[in-house]
């Protein structure tokens, strides 16, 4: 798991301004993220790159990597922004090593969100994918990495929020099943570890910050058609169902009642036998406009898909007082037409 990064919107000292011009740096990234570059370090670095031979500083290794995948790998943030000066200029800032990495990639991976920036002041794809077809996007949200999702989303409107990898997920699928994956690994009884909650913690702030930055909760994963909500739903999340169902939407109603391969969120909370949050999550979802009276692709309503026992017959009864409730509205309404 990759280190955790705690955030630091510092402005740096505004007297560095000059000395970043003499060196050719970007003032305005080095302001608006985390702490400044080190310009004696960096033209250190630059001395040491310019005397290095062609073939080093610009070709790739049996694995296809190039020096600059290494420093980046190994956080080496003035050494990485040399490298990629000369790569820029040689037409090869997004080499791809043997995974399908571009240096971007590899930053992200490694936690590293100064050097992410620093690639994307240079010009690196920010929409570039690996063999597996993830973006910077997807390893930002799958190992939950808010101060690197932070320097990628800093670089919007360019960033593709609904890119798709190889299994047709886009980022928010990704940091949902995440944070529902680290959700799980909770001990069911006993004190909290506090390492296992702030790992959680910052791969929900990442669903968040997905959504804030425009990341449609209608989307659905290419291959089981769910949305975010199947997947939280599904896994027994109820703090990213809690979250989910908070959102304001126009169309909330709909969005609950999305079917993936004919099931709705309802009839997956329904299936979760012996899950603790299994009524909340259930009347969650009806009080944001769940219907009861949906059937899957097998003709079952949610109510049959309830477990046997007087637990299973409690649950059926609460489906069944909602759906009596809103036939009864219904009838109410067409009378009044």
């Amino acid at each position: 798991m990759p280190q955790t990064y705690e955030n630091q919107m510092t402005l740096a000292d505004p007297s560095m301004a000059a000395s970043w011009s003499v060196l050719g740096l970007p003032q305005t990234t080095q302001l608006s993220f985390g702490p400044a570059i080190d310009p004696v370090k960096l033209e250190e670095a630059r001395m040491l790159f310019n005397a290095m031979d062609y073939s080093r500083a610009t070709g790739q290794d049996e694995d296809g990597d190039t020096i600059l995948h290494i420093y980046t790998a190994k956080g080496l943030r003035e050494c990485a922004y040399a490298a990629a000066e000369r790569l820029r200029d040689v037409g090869r800032l997004d080499a791809k090593e043997h995974k399908g990495k571009t240096a971007l990639l590899v930053a992200v991976t490694a936690n590293q969100p100064e050097i992410v920036q620093d690639l994307l002041s240079f010009g690196s794809d920010i929409n570039a994918c690996d063999v597996k077809g993830q973006t910077a996007l997807h390893l930002a949200a799958h190992y939950g990495l808010p101060g690197v999702l932070q320097a990628i989303l800093s670089s919007r409107p360019s960033v593709n929020l609904e890119a798709r990898n190889f299994d047709g997920m886009t980022p928010l699928h990704c940091a949902a099943i995440s944070h529902s994956a680290s959700v799980k690994a909770f001990p069911s009884i006993g004190l909290v570890d506090v390492g296992l909650q702030t790992v959680a913690d910052e791969k929900l702030s990442c669903v968040k910050m997905l959504l804030e930055a425009g990341a449609s909760l209608l989307s659905q994963e290419i291959k089981s058609n769910k949305t975010v909500l199947h997947l939280a739903v599904k896994e027994g999340n109820i703090d990213l169902v809690t979250y989910l169902l908070r959102i304001s939407l126009p169309n909330m109603k709909d969005f609950v009642n999305l079917k993936a391969h004919g099931h709705t969120a309802l009839h997956m909370a329904a299936g979760l036998h012996g899950n603790p949050h299994q009524e909340d999550i259930l009347q969650l979802l009806l009080r944001r406009g769940a219907d009861p009276s949906i059937r899957n692709l097998e003709n079952d309503q949610p109510a049959h898909l309830l477990q046997i026992g007087p637990r299973g017959e409690n649950l059926k009864l609460m489906l069944k007082k909602r759906s009596a409730s809103s036939r009864r509205r219904i009838v109410s309404l067409q009378d009044q037409e």
